[in-house]
């Protein structure tokens, strides 16, 4: 075992490791980019239980159901990278980008599974800290 880890280490080259150093900065930068803008952009009472949410209402049906099929499938992909982006080491937003994904899935329950999430103190201070930033009101939760 020992022998393998020091032949792996040695294999290492300087471009190899920048590209890796390189990957990691703008994996984390783009990820944080994009759940920032998504989550600046969202209404102060989304999470609210209280609060109506229509998808594309006044849109023809069949273009209602491509967008709802599309729009599962990328909350589909984003709660999956969002669990990749939770494996210590990985950067990027873990947390908050398997909440933009769920936020996006359509199943039983979702409302009261993103509140508890939103309402979790780091995850709450992380998105209003953001909103504070561009000038956005906080989170209202009840």
């Amino acid at each position: 075992m020992k022998d393998w880890l020091r032949q792996w280490i040695h294999s290492w080259s300087w471009s190899g490791l920048l590209a890796t150093v390189l990957i990691f900065i703008v994996t984390f930068a783009v990820s944080l980019a994009i759940v920032s803008f998504i989550l600046v952009r969202l209404p102060p009472d989304y999470f609210k239980e209280s609060s109506e949410r229509y998808f594309l209402q006044g849109h023809p049906k069949w273009v209602r159901i491509a967008a709802a099929i599309g729009k599962n499938l990328l909350g589909l992909i984003l709660v999956v990278v969002g669990i990749v982006l939770s494996i210590p080491g990985v950067p990027g937003q873990g947390i908050l980008t398997i909440l933009l994904g769920i936020m996006l899935l359509d199943f039983p329950g979702k409302r009261h599974l993103e509140h508890r999430i939103v309402s979790r103190p780091k995850v709450r201070d992380a998105i209003n800290g953001m909103r504070q930033k561009f000038g956005k009101e906080p989170m209202q939760l009840e």
